[in-house]
């Protein structure tokens, strides 16, 4: 009697721990990619989502996050994700592809500096943007990263627009990028960015124009002297999880997602600040010099160029440009 007691208790045991695993068993799998690497601010604020949209959804959500392009580039996932392969990505301008008012996500001398960027994410602007992404490129964003400014480097001090007639300057292929620099007085020339730091050590070109993560990660303080704080472009970038796969989730764990999201965002910016004033020590410590610039100057000139460029997309691409510049 005492064996048959036993195993019947055993039997119970198991049972419960059966129904348990069963319970803790994730009923969604979320695959998220981008093209940051793990020491970025942006891998840690995926790690961070993934953690808490799993907390908020008592496991119900579990989130496999691949760095590093491992699902494939930006377009690449975007297009995983409408097929159902992929669920989220880091993304930013690339959907203007689908949303031409993405393209607004990076233009010369548009957002003025942190806290206007922070007021058009925040405001009308930011939501029109958003729902845009949401019609049209059927994603939904549920974190905004922000970037750090665009700086150009050189070998000698540059302060205003005019000191640039003739300058030499490495830009990644983006037409726009071309034509401000182009109006601003330089020679820009696109070029992978892996080739920058040979190109400025052999004096094909005179500079470059970069976040200052990427001047300290491709060592171009070896090559460079002074960091000139155009600040030419403050952008930013979206954590966005596919609006079919969304709507297919209950009103929970869509409330699940969203927080976790919006925690991730706050998460990252705190990140970011610590990476900027780290890389700018840095740069410091390693015998970059950086000079305050003239930026009124710069916006003068490069602020037309913006305009006549926006001209060849959809009239309400040009609207939303002037929107963002009138934000006070």
């Amino acid at each position: 009697m005492k064996l048959k007691g036993f195993s019947a208790v055993l039997i119970v045991v198991l049972l419960f721990a059966s129904a348990g695993a069963a319970a803790a068993a994730p009923e969604y799998t979320l695959k998220l990619g981008h093209l940051a690497n793990e020491d970025h601010s942006w891998h840690k604020a995926t790690l961070k989502f993934a953690g808490e949209v799993e907390k908020l959804s008592g496991g119900r959500i579990v989130c496999q996050v691949f760095p590093n392009e491992q699902l494939g580039n930006e377009v690449d996932t975007i297009q995983a994700i409408h097929t159902g392969i992929a669920h989220m990505v880091i993304t930013g301008e690339s959907m203007q592809n689908w949303a031409p008012k993405c393209a607004l996500i990076a233009v010369p001398y548009m957002v003025r500096n942190m806290d206007h960027l922070t007021k058009v994410l925040t405001g009308d602007i930011g939501r029109e943007i958003e729902k845009d992404i949401i019609e049209k490129v059927k994603l939904r964003p549920v974190s905004a990263f922000v970037r750090a400014p665009r700086n150009l480097t050189s070998s000698r001090a540059i302060t205003k627009p005019t000191e640039l007639n003739g300058f030499k300057l490495r830009v990644p292929n983006v037409p726009l990028f071309v034509k401000v620099w182009e109006t601003l007085g330089a020679k820009p020339t696109p070029m992978a960015f892996s080739e920058v730091f040979t190109s400025l050590q052999q004096n094909v070109i005179d500079g470059q124009e970069n976040p200052l993560d990427l001047i300290r990660s491709g060592s171009l303080y070896e090559v460079q002297k002074y960091v000139n704080l155009t600040e030419h472009v403050y952008g930013w970038i979206y954590l966005v999880i596919g609006e079919e796969f969304f709507q297919k989730l209950p009103a929970d764990l869509q409330k699940a997602v969203v927080e976790a999201g919006k925690t991730a965002e706050i998460f990252e910016r705190e990140l970011f600040l610590a990476d900027v004033a780290a890389n700018e020590t840095f740069l410091k410590e390693h015998g970059m010099e950086f000079v305050t610039v003239d930026k009124v100057a710069f916006a003068a000139v490069a602020g037309p160029a913006v305009e006549e460029f926006l001209q060849t997309k959809p009239a309400d691409v040009l609207d939303l440009y002037r929107k963002i510049i009138a934000v006070q």
